[in-house]
């Protein structure tokens, strides 16, 4: 499964019955559950990368993935958009793209 067909399914399930569908669970508890879930699992997966366990690190990473899209998609923030500025980063040193945000 591509990121691009993992955002779509996601986005079909955002207006489906939340007893059907995790997706739609978590989509209609609003978009601070959304984040609070991301979050959660972000944690879980450095503690498996601290941990050094790369199958238990594999699952977490699917979950972080999963959840960053379910919280885009609650936002409204295209994977598309985070594409593009992506792009817009690439070839950008790390360092010298943080130095240019604003405060």
């Amino acid at each position: 499964m591509t990121l691009n067909a993992l955002y779509e399914t996601i986005l079909s399930r955002k207006d489906a019955d939340p007893d059907s569908s995790w997706t739609a669970n978590l989509l209609s508890k609003g978009p601070e559950k959304c984040a609070e879930k991301f979050g959660e699992e972000a944690v879980e997966a450095i503690i498996e990368a601290v941990k050094n366990d790369r199958d238990a690190l594999t699952s977490e990473a699917a979950d972080v993935i999963y959840h960053l899209l379910v919280m885009l998609v609650s936002r409204g923030v295209t994977l598309d958009a985070v594409m593009v500025e992506l792009d817009r980063r690439q070839g950008t040193s790390g360092i010298a793209e943080k130095a240019s945000r604003t405060p």
